[in-house]
C-alpha cells in the first residue's frame, strides 16, 4: 500500500521521483525502490514523506483513507508550499547558476533570512528540551 500511495501523491503533485528523493534525502533509485515496493523507507522517512505530501502516516501506511492531518501546523508543508509559490522548486534551487547571478547586497539579505531561520529552530529545539 506504501508504494502505491507514495507514486498517486507524487504524481499528484506533479514531482519526479528525482525531486523527492532529493526533498527526502536519498538517492533516486532508493526512492525509486520504495515506490516498487522492493524496500521499504525507514520511520524518519515515512514521517518526512508524510509531511511533504501533507498527508497522516496512517494514510500513507494504508491505515487509514482519510489523508487529513486535523489541521495540524506542519513546517515540512509550509516551506513546501513557499518554494512553491515563489517559484523555487527543487530543480531551479540547486542549479548556480542563479545564486552566481546575486550580488553582495541580496547575498547579506539572503544571510539575514537563513540566520534567522537557523535561531527560530534552535530556539524551538531548546524550548522542546
Amino acid at each position: 500500500m506504501l508504494n502505491q500511495r507514495l507514486a498517486a501523491l507524487r504524481n499528484e503533485k506533479k514531482n519526479t521521483q528525482q525531486e523527492i528523493s532529493i526533498i527526502i534525502g536519498v538517492t533516486r533509485p532508493a526512492y525509486t525502490a520504495y515506490e516498487k515496493g522492493t524496500r521499504t523507507p525507514d520511520y524518519n522517512l515515512v514521517v518526512k514523506l508524510a509531511d511533504y505530501f501533507e498527508v497522516s502516516v496512517d494514510y500513507l501506511l494504508g491505515r487509514t483513507d482519510n489523508r487529513n492531518l486535523e489541521n495540524e501546523f506542519n513546517p515540512i508543508s509550509e516551506i513546501s508550499r513557499l518554494i512553491k509559490e515563489y517559484r523555487m522548486e527543487c530543480s531551479s534551487f540547486h542549479e548556480i547558476d542563479r545564486w552566481e547571478a546575486m550580488g553582495p547586497e541580496e547575498m547579506k539579505e539572503l544571510e539575514k533570512y537563513f540566520t534567522y531561520i537557523t535561531d527560530m529552530a534552535m530556539k524551538k529545539q531548546e524550548y522542546n528540551k
